[in-house]
């Protein structure tokens, strides 16, 4: 199989949703012949995707430009969309010709629309997999501001094109996507080192290792975060710090020399804002979350029912996160009954719908071929 995947640069969320697809289909398909076209740095798409591909480095959305990891730039945003969409038939056309020229036999999109446009303008055959989709959220941020109607239905027109649109649960609901199907959590799986971190770090045997993540896009904050005795907290290489004390209690990712899953599964709790791959990859390691609520994320209530459910979890007041009142938010957490890790298969159930779907289209197309 020669295979377009395309990854939304918008943080890692998508990253972490299609590189185990990926992943799992290449085991399935040792000979995939792979090509990759993200926003994304490599160093990012290889952190997560195994094997040997080809990568277009450019956007293939809009996604929703950010202030920060929980602020959208609406003006932004709305320029961004308006630029994109400026001559649509002819950059669908341009696309199209671009994936008959590399001939390829299938598209995979995690979530970006143009590529499922051209896809269809091309007859080549392709599946959509996502928790959410551009259409909804742009509406969501973007509905009143001008001139965006042509712009929705060209998103909506784009997603129907798909053979089938894969929700990963938990997903939004996505009533107007008729060809779409549910299918099982997606998360990659970490390692816990604790005991190697802990000789890495000198930490005491004791010590409570607190990760935050906000999913690739950077988090401005409040302030800094409070010393916690007992506690280390794991951050983000452009997480601030105190120039005049560097902390000994605040560990950057790229000191530790670990990749992020192992962290993950090596850690007391995750911080986080909503989104899908936080909530779903600490759910597979029984790593307890505090939250950060996003109350205008579309996603948020069916996100967040699920994770509260399922995992081992609490929401908190982005104030609170730089005051002393998180560590009682902390030790609340930690109190709560621990439930166990829950499995996700969802990434084997997609690569199998990509395989079934490309020998499927490829039975039909020599059939086609037959008759005439």
């Amino acid at each position: 199989m020669k295979l377009l995947a395309v990854i939304s640069q918008h943080g890692l969320g998508h990253l972490a949703q299609a590189a185990p697809v990926l992943n799992a289909l290449r085991k399935q398909q040792p000979d995939l012949a792979l090509t990759i076209w993200s926003g994304l740095s490599p160093a990012a798409l290889h952190a997560r995707i195994e094997g040997p591909f080809t990568h277009r480095h450019e956007s293939a959305d809009v996604g929703l430009l950010m202030h920060d990891a929980m602020r959208v730039d609406i003006e932004a945003s709305h320029a961004a969309y308006h630029a994109f969409h400026a001559d649509w038939p002819a950059r669908v056309k341009h696309e199209a010709d671009w994936l008959l020229k590399q001939a390829f036999d299938q598209v995979f999109s995690d979530v970006a629309y143009l590529p499922l446009a051209a896809a269809a303008e091309a007859g080549v055959p392709s599946v959509a997999l996502c928790s959410l989709n551009w259409a909804d959220i742009s509406q969501a941020y973007l509905a009143e501001m001008p001139d965006m109607l042509r712009v929705f239905a060209q998103i909506h027109t784009a997603y129907a094109a798909a053979g089938v649109f894969l929700q990963p649960t938990p997903s939004m609901p996505m009533p107007q996507l008729v060809c779409r199907q549910a299918i099982a959590p997606i998360a990659a799986v970490g390692c816990n080192r604790r005991q190697e971190l802990n000789r890495t770090l000198s930490l005491a045997a004791d010590s409570k290792l607190v990760l935050l993540g906000f999913g690739g896009v950077a988090y401005s904050g409040k302030g800094h975060l409070p010393r916690i005795q007992g506690v280390i907290w794991l951050t983000p290489d452009d997480w601030p710090n105190e120039a005049a004390d560097v902390r000994s209690d605040q560990v950057s990712f790229s000191r530790t020399g670990f990749q992020f899953l192992d962290l993950l599964a090596s850690s007391d709790a995750l911080i986080t804002k909503v989104g899908y791959g936080s909530f779903v990859e600490a759910t597979a390691h029984a790593v307890p979350v505090l939250y950060l609520d996003r109350t205008d994320w579309p996603e948020t209530p069916y996100l967040a029912e699920w994770l509260l459910q399922h995992g081992t979890a609490a929401v908190i007041e982005e104030a609170r996160l730089f005051s002393d009142r998180l560590g009682v938010a902390l030790h609340a957490l930690w109190q709560l009954p621990r439930k166990a890790a829950i499995e996700a298969g969802g990434a084997e159930q997609a690569a199998g719908c990509l395989i079934q779907h490309h020998l499927v289209h490829h039975y039909l197309a020599a059939h086609r071929s037959a008759a005439r």
